[in-house]
Formats: structure tokens, sequence, C-alpha cells
């Protein structure tokens, strides 16, 4: 009889995205995705072809952003570099440090306050 199967961990469909390169073609926006980890998620953005550019750079980080959180837990920010060719455009994706208030230390004092000459 054989034993249990062991339980791997679930890795993401996708890696954490890195970058985002968006283009206007004549079937319309599309969008390459490349990740921290060397993949790449090609595709179609779904906003009509006639969208303006700013309105499918908006979508095309919403949906990357998207992607890092519901996939991967993650805040991200997109930066979109100035245009290199028309009607293509290239963005950095970047994760969002969280910043959380500091902790008291064992006394109840702040990082801060714990040099403060009383």
């Amino acid at each position: 009889m054989g034993g249990r199967k062991k339980d791997k961990k679930n890795r993401p469909a996708f890696g954490l995205p890195k970058e985002i390169v968006l283009s206007a073609t004549p079937e319309g926006w599309r969008t390459s995705v490349l990740t921290v980890e060397g993949g790449m998620l090609c595709g179609r953005l779904g906003v009509p072809i006639n969208t303006d550019p700013q309105d499918a750079r908006a979508a095309a980080a919403a949906r990357v952003t998207e992607l890092a959180r519901d996939v991967h837990d993650a805040a991200v920010e997109v930066n979109w570099e100035p245009p290199e060719e028309p009607w293509s455009w290239t963005a950095q994706v970047t994760l969002v440090a969280e910043t959380e208030p500091p902790a008291p230390d064992a006394e109840g004092q702040t990082p801060s306050s714990a040099g403060t000459l009383r």
C-alpha cells in the first residue's frame, strides 16, 4: 500500500512582474509582462483599439497591480518611461515598501524616543 503523497507547495502560475511593454498593433493593444524570475506573460489588453494611449497605459498598470496583489500578495507601483518608439511604452514595476509604525520596545519607548534624554 502506498503512502500519502507529499503536498507540493503550489507555486504561482507566473512570477512577480518587473516590467511591462505595451504596444499598439492594428489588432489592438498588447502587453508583455516580464517577471523577476525571467518569465513572460503576453496577451491582448482587452480595451478597444481606439482607446487613448494614456488610458491604455492605465489599464495595463491596473492589470499588473491586480496580478501582483491577487497572485503574490504584493503591492507594486508602475512607472512609465518616456516612449522611445511611437505606439510602444515600457514601464518598470517595483514593490511598494509597506510602512508600519515602529513597535515600542520592552519599556514602551519607540526607537525614535529611546535616545531622548529626560
